[in-house]
């Protein structure tokens, strides 16, 4: 049970300067790496394959060692270990206010920009529709401040961020499966965002807007075993010792490890980020952060039409399942055959094993950086729109329900052949016609484990969307 070991004491609201002193030096003192040292419960039986590598596994690409620099499309990304099932990412500090009369630490991500410049500097994902993200939403997109400190205070290095709001982690993720695994009997996000927040900033002053989910709160110690200070994808946090400990003119960075996704896009597989969702439901299967804002973010359907901030993502409700199946996919796989309801904890084998060999719902994702056609690439946005699709009785009898593994042939399987594949309303579980149901989800790419994605599939057949790709 997740319980809640540690709360930061409020800081009484001072001065932007003497915040900033207080934040640097609370974390600079703490030096500390933070690793889950209990495992959590043991795995299922029906996980017991795992043993070996298992037949869900196939066409996963690289399961091991680290992913080279070469295949990754966030650059900033210091390592992606593929056998802990984890992505190293630079972490920076910030302060958060509650109300108008505390303010606490927090350390955030960047994994997306709106303009190219900012992405290929920061060595972040470039990402063009997110300059779309506040139409008609300003709560979609968080205005922050970015501090100035005195040359004295910070030799070299990141700035503090003011941000008007923040997650709570302290809730207790809930994942029950039900009789047939999925739906889930019961369930309850373990983050959900306070007033104010948004993972979109935009800084006072600029037009870029980035993709900067808050990950961990507070002055720590940090708790990546039960996660009551931090994301639920978070199995380990450095924080860099004070400039005061450092060689003369090094720079040491903070970062933290997360628990990475595996999906398919352009036929290829990939790996990604999930930080933050729309809805309750979506955001425990994510283990992310429930952000209610991000329902209204332009637009739902929108993809590549004027003014949209969201890419698709296609999901399957009832997929094949099991670990030796090469076919295995979806949610009813997610739910039956994967430690749903276990905390991410780096020193649990049997998760990480379960999670590296195939055991997320794999999801298929639309346009992608790599892309060829910069119509494609650059209308890759980390904001997903699902597309959720539920195979007929007769695709089930006839085993047609197969693990699907890019965006067009998605496509122009709904189309054509909709007596395998419907839509799902989400609220009753009864087809409808396929498309958009409003489930918005943050996913930054961080790369691909075999070849980069070059095309979204086969051609279109005609019909099947607008614009013609």
């Amino acid at each position: 049970m997740k319980r809640r070991i540690f709360r930061p004491v409020p800081a009484r609201k001072r001065g932007p300067i003497a915040v900033l002193a207080a934040a640097l030096a609370a974390a600079a003192s703490l030096g500390i790496v933070a690793y889950g040292g209990t495992a959590a419960s043991a795995a299922p039986a029906a996980r017991a394959a795992r043993a070996q590598v298992p037949a869900e596994a196939d066409g996963l690409g690289q399961l091991s060692g680290i992913l080279p620099a070469s295949h990754l499309t966030l650059p900033s990304a210091i390592e992606v270990n593929l056998s802990q099932e984890y992505v190293r990412l630079p972490i920076y500090p910030g302060i958060a206010y509650a109300g108008t009369s505390h303010a606490e630490t927090v350390w955030y991500i960047l994994e997306d920009a709106s303009t190219s410049g900012a992405a290929d500097d920061l060595g972040v994902n470039f990402a063009p529709k997110l300059a779309n993200m506040g139409i008609s939403c300003p709560a979609c997109v968080q205005t922050v401040h970015l501090m100035n400190p005195s040359p004295e205070q910070n030799h070299f290095g990141p700035a503090l961020i003011s941000f008007a709001g923040a997650p709570d982690f302290s809730p207790t993720r809930i994942a029950v499966p039900g009789p047939d695994g999925f739906p889930l009997a019961k369930f309850q996000p373990g983050a959900v965002a306070g007033p104010g927040y948004t993972p979109f900033i935009q800084i006072a002053g600029s037009d870029t807007i980035y993709n900067a989910p808050i990950i961990a709160t507070g002055n720590g110690p940090y708790d990546v075993v039960n996660h009551t200070n931090t994301s639920d994808k978070v199995m380990g946090i450095h924080i860099a010792p004070s400039p005061a400990d450092s060689p003369s003119g090094a720079f040491q960075e903070s970062w933290a490890d997360l628990l990475i996704t595996k999906g398919f896009d352009g036929s290829q597989p990939i790996v990604y980020l999930s930080t933050d969702a729309g809805q309750p439901l979506t955001a425990v299967l994510e283990r992310s952060t429930y952000v209610p804002a991000l329902n209204d973010v332009s637009f739902n359907g929108g993809d590549d039409f004027l003014g949209s901030a969201r890419e698709r993502l296609f999901g399957f409700v009832n997929g094949q399942t099991g670990v030796n199946n090469p076919n295995a996919q979806g949610f009813s796989h997610f739910a039956k055959d994967s430690p749903i309801s276990e905390n991410a904890v780096q020193t649990n084998t049997a998760f990480i094993n379960a999670m590296r060999y195939g055991g997320d719902i794999l999801n298929v994702f639309g346009d992608f950086p790599t892309l060829t056609d910069p119509r494609h690439a650059d209308a890759y946005s980390p904001l997903w729109d699902a597309q959720l699709g539920m195979w007929t009785p007769k695709a089930v009898s006839e085993g047609l329900n197969k693990r699907q593994i890019n965006e067009n042939e998605v496509l122009n399987l709904a189309y054509s052949r909709p007596d395998l594949l419907t839509g799902v309303n989400p609220a009753t579980g009864q087809p409808q016609l396929y498309g958009s149901v409003g489930v918005d989800i943050n996913c930054a790419v961080i790369g691909y484990t075999a070849t980069a994605p070059l095309t979204p599939g086969p051609p279109n057949h005609p019909g099947s969307q607008f614009p013609p790709r």
